[in-house]
């Protein structure tokens, strides 16, 4: 792959203009209180289909060939990008066929049936879903969506950012959860081209620390096992290969959050923001909110990258957010 570029993003921000939310960028007094600095929140929990991975599904489907994408589109997913998938498929008029674990979140599988998609489902700890994808695409003939493995997928991320510091030039550290590492990738490569002073920090669960271990050793490694985190939509166990060569070049640092801090960015984010994160959606908080930011001065730049959780989960979570003494709501 040549060299991702802010013209790739730039590209892509003008293909998604007709079809995707520009969404809210979201302050609140309390929120730069419990932070220490100036925060704001680029809510893509109101994205289309509740995430920032319907950008990068579109982008890339719709650059296919009308020959390519003719027998339907096929990708892997913990549940956001195969309701991204499914809500392209049925834009661009083609089926739409997404492989999710079994116990992937019961909102993401209705989304996912409602919007037309084809669902099979996998074992995580037994199957090996690219491997299933693979050989369901070479069956039926069906162009493969990769999660984050995508120049396309890279640039259709990254217009979040593009639009998040085209509003808020004045953010000088931006951070992103890191999962296959497409949202991480194409925000460092446009905030970097924007402003070449900005710290990008990406932040992933304790428990599927891949990239953070990754950068360690200087090489993409593999986790032995699927991490078992609430933030299920950041439970990879290696880097992908695309996104690593960005993003191990170009990221000022990876930090982690706990399972605890997870789910108090999730009550800080309903009370304080009115949104509602999933948790993979709120790391990127949690890190802010934990003091975990290498930060000197100025505004904080904050990914909410998802909103994909049912009530009662949700419920179950934040209820279990400590209790801790908050500023009022501002």
């Amino acid at each position: 792959m040549t060299e991702l570029t802010a013209r790739d993003i730039e590209d892509a921000a003008a293909n998604l203009q007709p079809v995707a939310a520009r969404t809210p960028a979201l302050s609140a007094l309390s929120l730069d209180q419990a932070a220490g600095w100036p925060v704001v929140c680029k809510a893509e929990s109101l994205q289309r289909t509740g995430s920032f991975k319907f950008r990068g599904a579109y982008h890339h489907a719709s650059s296919l060939s009308t020959t390519e994408r003719a027998h339907g589109l096929i990708g892997a997913s913990s549940g956001n990008h195969a309701q991204a998938l499914a809500l392209t498929g049925k834009l661009l008029e083609v089926p739409a066929t997404v492989v999710i674990p079994a116990d992937a979140p019961a909102p993401k599988v209705e989304g996912i049936r409602a919007l037309g998609g084809r669902v099979i489902t996998y074992r995580r700890e037994a199957e090996n879903r690219d491997a299933l994808v693979a050989e369901i695409a070479a069956r039926d003939g069906l162009a493969v969506v990769p999660s984050a493995n995508s120049r396309h997928i890279m640039a259709g991320a990254g217009t979040a950012a593009l639009e998040l510091l085209t509003d808020h030039p004045e953010i000088e550290t931006l951070v992103v959860p890191v999962g296959g590492g497409g949202l991480a990738a194409g925000t460092a490569t446009i905030a970097k081209h924007l402003n070449p002073g900005i710290k990008v920090i990406g932040v992933e669960p304790q428990e599927g620390a891949d990239t953070l271990l990754s950068m360690r050793c200087g090489q993409r490694i593999a986790l032995p096992e699927v991490p078992a985190t609430i933030a299920d939509g950041l439970g990879h166990t290696s880097p992908s290969p695309l996104t690593w060569a960005v993003n191990s070049r170009i990221l000022d640092a990876v930090v982690t959050v706990t399972e605890k801090d997870i789910t108090g960015a999730m009550a800080f984010a309903f009370r304080h923001l009115k949104v509602v994160a999933e948790p993979s959606g709120a790391c990127a908080l949690a890190a802010v909110l934990g003091g975990l930011i290498p930060h000197e001065s100025g505004m904080i730049g904050v990914v909410i990258s998802g909103g994909g959780v049912d009530l009662p989960t949700f419920h179950r979570l934040i209820s279990q957010a400590t209790r801790r003494k908050e500023p009022a709501r501002a």
